[in-house]
């Protein structure tokens, strides 16, 4: 199935923005499939970061994961003081704690203004994002976390292992 919908500016998007290969990743901070993937797509970025732009969705999976929701919600609460990437990048390495003490510590740690981060919390407009990105998720087929589009095309190959590179075209195939 293809990405519905297209990738805009209002996506969270990192490395080479004008890159012709665009990933997307669909995402649950407290999955542990996702955990594994984030040292594979931040060491790619790392590496090959000027050839491609990555995008990340959030896809909670609540039923699974009591703590994926809030922790989406707060991802975009960093992202109103401009610091989606780092909170990002913090829930991935921290993601066997996600209490809600432990995600206004994380707030700290990016260097967010922790009042206005609690207080965005718990804006309704927040939650409604995450709940965008879900849907656009399920309308593109996402059924499990993580899920890789590649230029709009969903990715069906083994992200551990060397398809990915091939398929963003950082290694020969």
């Amino acid at each position: 199935m293809a990405l519905t919908p297209a990738v805009s500016e209002s996506d969270h998007i990192t490395g080479n923005v004008q890159a012709s290969v665009v990933l997307v990743e669909y995402g649950d901070f407290e999955c542990p499939h996702c955990g594994r993937a984030y040292p594979i797509i931040k060491k790619l970025l790392e590496d090959h970061g000027d050839k491609f732009q990555l995008v990340f969705r959030n896809f909670p999976l609540k039923k699974i994961h009591p703590h994926a929701q809030a922790a989406a919600i707060a991802a975009e609460a960093a992202d109103t003081q401009g610091r989606f990437w780092e909170m990002h990048s913090l829930l991935f390495e921290n993601q066997r704690n996600l209490t809600s003490r432990a995600l206004t510590g994380y707030a700290e740690n990016a260097g967010l203004d922790t009042d206005a981060f609690n207080e965005a919390l718990t804006d309704e407009e927040l939650s409604k994002k995450v709940d965008k990105h879900f849907m656009s998720g399920l309308r593109s087929g996402v059924n499990q976390t993580p899920s890789f589009f590649i230029n709009g095309e969903r990715f069906q190959g083994d992200w551990e292992g060397d398809d990915l590179k091939k398929a963003l075209g950082l290694v020969s195939a």
